[in-house]
């Protein structure tokens, strides 16, 4: 859709994707200069804007010069041939990736825009030769000159259109909204990270003007005030903007979705709602359904078997009247069977809902199917302690950050005890300090010279007690041993990692226990993986022995939504305690404050799996931080509490 291949030229589309590569369809503007700030980067980004502004200043211009006669012609045809040119590029692009009978087309489309092109840039370069008016027809002059004027009002009625004089104050707000600071939006944008420079991208993308907005994961780098932000943003968009996103962020499609394409088995399924009123319905109708069926078949049952019996006693007594039956009865099999209701959900009529020539007279009964869930059964059991205590205490820590003599502080009087099999979750605004809270958690306590050692107070750790950590990183330092070592697969890189202590087998069970089987494991190189599949393997090197604290840094970045579903799930049995830093609110609730992730399978899954709704004793409910202003509050309402508070800071 975004690069124009089935769509009509006249809709505009705009695609923020993953990663930008395609200049002609991003939605962020190549960088031309070191010193170009945040707030310029968006400005330029509308290229639709920069160029009508381009066209306005030229015939402006042009029709303020008095002193040369042929300056409005000149910047009238150079322009028809900036159009043309870029007419011609999307053409030969669409040609080149279409066939058939739209690829025929497509040809013929471009070889009629390659002549107007060659006959445009003739009268153009015709004109710089001669430079008179004499030359060419006078006719053909005034003609052109009346489509200049003409040209500049359109121009300037497209400029109005899309408010081109308020585009550095809705960028300013945008930006603000989605996290940036009024400093850092002046900063220059070769300063930002990569997780920064994807949120620039989103706000080019909201910048512009369009009709269809495409969006792949916005919520990316993201944290929670700002997905409400942009949940909220996209709620109040211009009703003739059309939009697509595709998330794995559960809540904030639940907020943002009109309506659902769920693509099954290559094809597009449609439904009037979101995520949770599809699973809902779904589920029902599987049920209801297969209510009917059974009824259905039981019912046929009994009356092929009256057919049969009915035609035995026919033949054996010659009885006409049991003949009659038997055509009676297999009539009904055939206009009685299948729907009983229209797709309206009224009561099935033969003339109203089945009108043509079918096959039979009713539409068979399709049970909705389900795709197999993906299942995670990495181990759950970390090692004996031998004797009791708390895993890790934090008593009135501070953390000051140090450059040269200079101290920024970071951490204020954290209070923090973490105990066996407990559920901790920590929420906060990109940049409150939360990665550096798990730095200190993981740092040795007694390096004294560590980067990350408190600047006052207490960290005591259980003696025996192993601390295991997926960081936020974990994904791009992955990405940067497989581009070190280019054959370097999953399989191979465990081991190594485990030093010998796992088998080939073993490590191959871990593996394929996180959804990395097979020819993937041992045969694909690290650097071809998926974002999830590199999740997966850092995962797997966290897992492996299970730690008796797991820390988890955003670790739902990069995976979709049924494998969310089933790390929450194989989590929900983890014996050893669990520090979750999310911005995910669906993630949080699962795991942390134990609220059960309903899927669409639930309810006629095979309940005598064993990894399935196995007690073990643990909390049915942890405890939500929040780090704000460099301390830790307890938040009561939980993840709901939490979302409370961002929301209200928006209104």
């Amino acid at each position: 859709m975004a690069e124009g291949l089935v769509l009509p030229d006249s809709i505009r589309v705009l695609l923020l994707g993953q990663v930008q590569d395609d200049e002609s369809s991003s939605a962020s503007a190549p960088v031309s200069s070191s010193d170009e700030t945040v707030l310029e980067h968006v400005l330029r980004s509308d290229k639709q804007r920069e160029r009508r502004m381009h066209e306005a200043n030229k015939l402006s211009t042009a029709m303020d010069n008095t002193d040369d006669p042929n300056v409005n012609l000149k910047v009238y045809r150079e322009l028809v041939c900036e159009r043309l040119e870029r007419d011609v590029a999307k053409a030969r692009h669409r040609a080149s990736k279409t066939s058939g009978v739209r690829g025929l087309g497509a040809r013929k489309a471009l070889t009629k825009l390659e002549e107007e092109l060659a006959a445009a840039s003739k009268r153009r370069d015709q004109l710089d030769i001669l430079g008179d008016f004499g030359v060419a027809e006078s006719t053909t002059i005034e003609e052109e000159l009346h489509n200049a004027t003409d040209m500049l009002v359109d121009v300037q009625a497209s400029l109005v259109s899309m408010d081109a004089q308020g585009a550095e104050a809705k960028a300013r707000s945008v930006l603000l909204g989605i996290g940036f600071s009024a400093e850092r939006i002046e900063s220059p944008i070769s300063q930002l990270s990569g997780g920064w420079k994807t949120r620039c991208s989103l706000a080019c993308a909201l910048c512009q003007s369009t009709d269809l907005l495409l969006l792949d994961e916005p919520t990316n780098f993201l944290d929670l005030q700002s997905i409400v932000w942009l949940e909220r943003y996209i709620q109040t968009l211009d009703p003739s903007v059309t939009l697509i996103t595709v998330t794995h962020d559960r809540a904030f499609a639940d907020g943002i979705a009109d309506e659902l394409l769920v693509l099954r088995n290559q094809t597009l399924e449609t439904f009037k709602g979101n995520v949770s009123s599809y699973e809902s319905a779904r589920l029902q109708s599987y049920k209801y359904l297969s209510k009917m069926q059974a009824a259905q078949e039981k019912q046929k049952k009994h009356i092929q078997a009256t057919i049969d019996q009915n035609l035995k006693m026919a033949k054996r007594s010659g009885d006409d009247k049991k003949l009659k039956q038997v055509s009676s009865r297999k009539k009904k099999l055939n206009e009685r069977m299948g729907m009983e209701v229209s797709a309206k959900g009224t009561r099935f009529k033969l003339s109203r809902d089945r009108p043509g020539f079918h096959e039979s007279l009713r539409e068979n009964i399709e049970v909705p199917d389900f795709d197999p869930p993906p299942r995670m059964m990495f181990p759950v059991c970390p090692s004996d302690l031998r004797f009791p205590g708390a895993l890790i205490s934090l008593e009135h820590v501070d953390f000051d950050y140090r450059n040269g003599r200079t101290q920024t502080p970071v951490l204020r009087a954290i209070n923090l005890t973490i105990h066996p099999g407990e559920r901790v979750g920590i929420v906060g605004v990109n940049g409150s300090g939360k990665s550096t809270l798990v730095s200190l958690t993981m740092a040795d306590s007694q390096a004294s010279t560590s980067s990350h050692a408190p600047s006052r107070g207490n960290i005591i750790r259980h003696a025996r007690a192993k601390t295991g950590l997926y960081s936020q990183q974990a994904v791009e330092q992955l990405q940067d041993i497989g581009s070190t070592e280019p054959r370097l697969t999953a399989l191979t890189h465990l081991l190594q990692f485990a030093s010998g202590a796992l088998t080939e087998q073993e490590a191959r069970g871990i593996l394929s226990s996180l959804g990395l089987a097979g020819k993937v494991a041992s045969e694909v190189p690290i650097s071809l993986l998926s974002g999830g599949q590199k999740v997966r393997l850092a995962l797997a090197k966290v897992l492996w022995d299970p730690p008796h604290l797991l820390i988890l840094d955003e670790v739902t970045t990069h995976l979709d939504p049924d494998s969310i579903q089933a790390l929450t799930r194989r989590l929900r049995d983890y014996q050893g305690a669990i520090l979750l830093i999310t911005h995910d609110r669906f993630f949080m609730r699962c795991v942390v404050e134990g609220v059960s992730s309903t899927s669409t399978t639930e309810g006629y899954e095979d309940e005598s799996e064993e990894d399935d709704d196995i007690d073990h004793g643990l909390p049915a409910s942890g405890v939500v931080y929040r780090l704000f202003k460099k301390r830790l509050q307890k938040l009561d309402g939980g993840m709901q509490q939490y979302e409370d508070m961002m929301t209200k800071l928006l209104s």
